[in-house]
């Protein structure tokens, strides 16, 4: 008769893979607008940065709104009428004031289908109801490109 003895077995935990957040994939340094400054200013920032809109914050970091090059338009085509466009009118009057959000920890995949759902460009990220980044669907796409990596 033989006896076999193998020893203690250490069984390794398997390790799931690491979710993958929105608060990872962010933008934490944004370029902002209050809801005084004019269209004019908003108009010129989104040409000089390079961006397509921001959102819009009171002097408390509270999100108020959002302003994009599309609410800019708008009020540019107002002025047709006249024959003369223009970019007097201030952010709080062409706002999006019903802005949908994230939190930091939504994952990328529940980001990637609120994207879809909602069909917008970048959502406000908040924290206990102050704007602490944002993520757009490019910073979601990097996310799933590095995720299959």
């Amino acid at each position: 008769m033989v006896k076999s003895f193998t020893g203690v077995r250490i069984v390794e935990e398997k390790q799931l893979p690491k979710q993958s957040l929105v608060k990872d994939f962010m933008t934490k340094q944004l370029i902002t607008f209050n809801p005084d400054q004019t269209i004019d200013q908003v108009v010129n920032i989104l040409i000089y940065k390079n961006i397509s809109g921001g959102p819009v914050v009171d002097s408390s970091n509270n999100l108020v709104g959002i302003i994009s090059e599309g609410d800019c338009l708008k009020q540019i085509i107002k002025g047709k009428y006249n024959n003369h466009p223009t970019l007097n009118g201030l952010v709080k009057d062409h706002m999006i004031k019903d802005v949908k959000t994230l939190q930091p920890n939504n994952t990328i995949l529940e980001a990637a289908i609120a994207f879809l759902e909602q069909r917008v460009r970048r959502f406000p990220v908040l924290n206990n109801g102050k704007l602490i980044g944002q993520i757009s669907q490019r910073d979601v796409m990097k996310a799933i490109e590095e995720l299959n990596r």
